[in-house]
């Protein structure tokens, strides 16, 4: 139920509502217009910045190319609360109706049922906006309708329940809100685009590391491959997201929110999982997120997808320590001196690397003449927290010349997708989270081995000198290999494949 109509002192005042974006959160903003006698003046307070401050000069612009009277009067905008920064040009569309309606030029009666964003162009043409869908889920739940620039209707209106109004120009939202042009709410069609990715069936050989990508799709685990060059790993990790389970609405929506704060949400991609690949120079910014007015970062926009880490130690060791937070806990906090904002993180981490400096360690060519100091080296680039924290890791190894002329064999991946989402349905009926998500209670409870797999899984522990968190991961990754299976034991073949993902010498 729409709220009801503020009532205006002579007309020289005027209420409406928009949003302001902070992190994932989309605050509420009042936007209050008051236009009073004195020398002209335009004036826009509650901490605004400077996107917002330069409004003054689009709105006067926009307003008198739509052949609307601007008043030659003190105008001031104030944008509540005080103590939230506003950004970006959204607030242009609410602060210009708040002068027409302040002014008698249009109505009022209708400006509390609906919020307002949109940048305006100097013709009075509305451009598109960040954010639209974490500001729409929010006006849902305050009952009040939106109106927004065309080209984010579609984005928008995937919210359930939303009541969006599409509008292209000043013009037509001031004919709706006084009756002579009604603008339709948008009505969005229903998403019949099926995601494409490439197929595994592409990648010739590498039977063991498909399998292992198998089993980190169907429990969400993490992956480490290590080969020389050319023997695939970019071309598994590219087909790792057809794969994956099909995305759920809620998983879709909330990938697609985080999208939409960047501004590169894209609706022909709805329910497709994404796929992130920084390149190595990428700082910790670009894949925590940052800023002054913090954005997502890299990890962030891989939410419910793959985060692809190519060449892995030639990434900053700092960099790459950012990452330990957000395997672990799913989420990223990001605190500045005056701002703090809290992004989801719930990605894959697939990462590949060669296994020394020149790459050809171990290939039947023998091309390599790394000394072992060189190697030690280069695989101490990456700290032992953070390979703790990858649940698989495997070599990939050359594949054979004649493994390269024969035909495609294995499975494709829409096979090894039907049998990724029956043992995720196992996961999710039994503890209603991938096997990744468990915590420690959970394992003790879900995840014991019987005696002879107990007993194999103690011996690991020695001889590989495992860490309590190493050998938490291994229990899930054996439960995940026993929900492939379909069976509820976890038994020594189960315990002895998962062992065997955590022995690269490293």
């Amino acid at each position: 139920m729409r709220n009801a109509p503020r009532l205006l002192n002579d007309m020289s005042l005027a209420v409406l509502h928009s949003r302001a974006l902070s992190g994932m959160e989309a605050a509420l903003v009042t936007v209050e217009v008051h236009i009073a006698n004195g020398l002209p003046n335009f004036t826009i307070v509650g901490l605004p910045e400077t996107e917002v401050k330069e409004s003054k000069d689009r709105v006067r612009a926009a307003l008198q190319n739509c052949q609307f009277e601007f008043p030659a009067r003190r105008i001031t905008v104030n944008l509540a609360p005080a103590d939230l920064p506003k950004e970006s040009g959204r607030f242009d569309l609410p602060i210009a109706l708040g002068i027409l309606a302040a002014t008698g030029q249009i109505p009022s009666d209708k400006l509390a049922g609906y919020e307002y964003a949109g940048e305006l162009a100097l013709t009075g043409e509305l451009r598109p906006i960040r954010g639209a869908l974490a500001m729409t889920y929010r006006a849902v739940s305050s009952g009040r309708a939106f109106v927004l620039p065309q080209k984010n209707a579609a984005e928008a209106a995937l919210v359930e329940d939303a009541e969006v109004y599409p509008a292209q120009s000043l013009l037509q939202v001031a004919a709706h809100l006084s009756g002579r042009e009604p603008i339709h709410q948008y009505i969005s069609e229903p998403q019949s685009i099926q995601p494409h990715y490439p197929d595994m069936l592409e990648v010739r050989g590498q039977a063991q590391s498909k399998r292992a990508l198998e089993i980190a799709a169907a429990g969400g685990h993490s992956v480490l491959m290590m080969g020389p060059p050319g023997t695939g790993k970019s071309m598994l990790a590219a087909r790792f997201p057809g794969i994956l389970p099909r995305m759920t609405e809620a998983e879709a929506l909330q990938s697609a929110a985080v999208q939409s704060l960047d501004g590169s949400f894209d609706v022909a991609k709805w329910k497709s999982r994404p796929y992130r690949a920084p390149h190595h120079t990428a700082s910790g910014v670009a894949l925590v997120g940052g800023g002054s007015n913090p954005r997502p970062g890299e990890i962030s926009m891989a939410l419910h997808g793959v985060l692809f880490l190519d060449e892995l130690p030639e990434f900053e060791r700092s960099v790459l320590e950012v990452l330990r937070e957000p395997l672990e806990s799913g989420r990223i906090t990001i605190s500045r001196a005056a701002r703090r904002a809290d992004f989801p993180a719930r990605f894959q981490l697939i990462a590949a690397m060669n296994p020394c400096p020149c790459g050809y360690l171990g290939h039947y060519n023998g091309k390599c003449r790394c000394t072992p100091d060189q190697i030690t080296r280069y695989r101490s680039k990456i700290s032992g927290p953070l390979l703790d924290r990858i649940d698989i890791q495997i070599e990939v190894p050359a594949v054979p010349q004649e493994d390269l002329l024969s035909k495609a064999d294995g499975d494709s991946s829409r096979e090894i997708q039907a049998r990724v989402e029956t043992a995720r349905q196992f996961q999710m009926e039994r503890q209603d989270k991938p096997n990744t998500q468990l915590s420690v209670t959970e394992i003790d409870k879900l995840c014991s081995p019987d005696e002879q797999g107990a007993a194999l899984l103690q011996q690991g522990i020695s001889r590989l000198n495992l860490s309590a968190r190493a050998y938490h991961r291994v229990l899930k990754v054996a439960r995940t290999i026993a929900d492939l299976e379909a069976v509820d034991i976890i038994s020594v073949k189960h315990i002895a494949e998962a062992i065997q993902y955590r022995r690269l010498n490293l």
